[in-house]
C-alpha cells in the first residue's frame, strides 16, 4: 500500500510568482503528472498544508483547477498559509473539510491504515499549536484506532529541526510534549508526518518517527547555523511514498519530481556485474 505525502504547494492566483520568483502553479501541475505517471499508483495523496500562499478564495480555485488531473484520491490539509473558511468554500464537495467543527481535521481509512490529519493552524500566526480541544480529540480517533497501522498527520513539526527561522515557527513546545506523550500511548502508530520545513526530516518523536517532506517547488535552505538568514533554494521538487505491508510497517521514500537519467542496468545480459 503506498500513501503519497505532498507538502507546502504554496499556490498564487494565475500567473503570479511567489517571491517574484517561483511559479509554484506550475511546479503543482508537474508533480500531479509526475504521481500519475507512477507505477504502482499510490492508493492516495495527502498534502500536509500551506496549500495556497495567502488563503486567498482565487488562489483556492487556481488549486482547485491544478489538482483537477490528479488521478489519485486525495485529501487536503490546512498551513499557516491557509484559511479554513476559504478553503471549504472553494471545496465544498470534500468531505474531509467539513466534519470537525472549527478545525480542519479528519480521520480516514487509506487501504489498511488509518491516517489522521490533525490541524495545526493558528489564524493570523506563522507557527502552530493544539489547544486542549483539537488534542482531547485526537485521543478519541487513537482510541477508536487501537490494533490498527496509523498516521497522524500535522502541517507544523512537532520537533526541533536546527534551521533557526523555521524553528521559530514550529509546533508550539508545550503542545509538541503533550503531543508527544499522547502518541506514546498508542504503539500502533507508525509514523507522525508533517510539512512546513520544506525539507526531508526524520527524527524519533513519541516512541516513534516523525517525518517532514520536501516541497513541490522551493526549498528552506540548509543553514545549520545558529544565526541563518531565512531563505529558499530551488532545490529539487520531490515528494515522499509512505509504503506500508504489514511485515515492515511504513517505509518512507523521497521521490523527485522531474526525470533523471537513466535507469541504467548494473549487469550485462550474461549476468555480469558491468565494469
Amino acid at each position: 500500500m503506498l500513501l503519497a505525502q505532498i507538502s507546502d504547494l504554496h499556490i498564487k492566483r494565475p500567473g503570479a510568482l511567489a517571491y517574484r520568483r517561483v511559479d509554484t502553479g506550475a511546479y503543482l501541475a508537474r508533480t500531479v503528472a509526475a504521481l500519475n505517471a507512477l507505477e504502482p499508483r499510490p492508493d492516495a495523496v495527502i498534502m500536509t498544508g500551506d496549500l495556497v500562499d495567502q488563503g486567498d478564495p482565487e488562489q483556492y480555485e487556481h488549486l482547485k483547477t491544478l489538482l483537477a488531473p490528479l488521478e489519485i484520491p486525495y485529501f487536503l490539509m490546512v498551513g499557516n498559509h491557509d484559511e479554513r473558511a476559504a478553503l471549504r468554500a472553494a471545496f465544498p464537495d470534500r468531505n474531509e473539510l467539513r466534519g470537525g467543527g472549527e478545525f480542519v481535521h479528519y480521520a480516514v481509512d487509506v487501504g489498511p491504515l488509518r491516517v489522521i490529519a490533525l490541524d495545526s493552524m493558528v489564524p493570523g500566526q506563522s507557527a502552530g499549536n493544539l489547544c486542549d480541544a483539537r488534542l482531547a480529540w485526537l485521543e478519541t480517533q487513537l482510541d477508536a484506532a487501537q490494533g490498527k497501522p496509523t498516521v497522524v498527520a500535522l502541517h507544523h513539526p512537532p520537533f526541533v529541526c536546527g534551521i533557526g527561522h523555521m524553528d521559530e515557527l514550529r509546533l508550539d513546545p508545550a503542545a509538541a510534549d503533550k503531543l508527544a506523550a499522547l502518541i506514546a500511548r498508542y504503539p500502533n502508530v507508525e509514523r507522525v508526518i508533517c510539512g512546513h520545513v520544506h525539507r526531508p526530516m526524520f527524527v524519533r518523536f513519541g516512541g516513534t518517527i516523525a517525518s517532514a517532506v520536501p516541497a513541490p517547488a522551493h526549498q528552506v535552505g540548509l543553514d545549520l547555523r545558529e544565526d541563518a538568514p531565512s531563505a529558499f533554494v530551488m532545490e529539487p521538487p520531490a515528494y515522499a511514498l509512505h509504503r506500508y505491508d504489514a511485515a515492515t510497517g511504513i517505509v518512507t521514500h523521497h521521490a523527485y519530481v522531474d526525470k533523471a537519467d537513466g535507469p541504467y542496468p548494473f549487469y550485462e545480459p550474461e549476468g555480469d556485474l558491468i565494469d
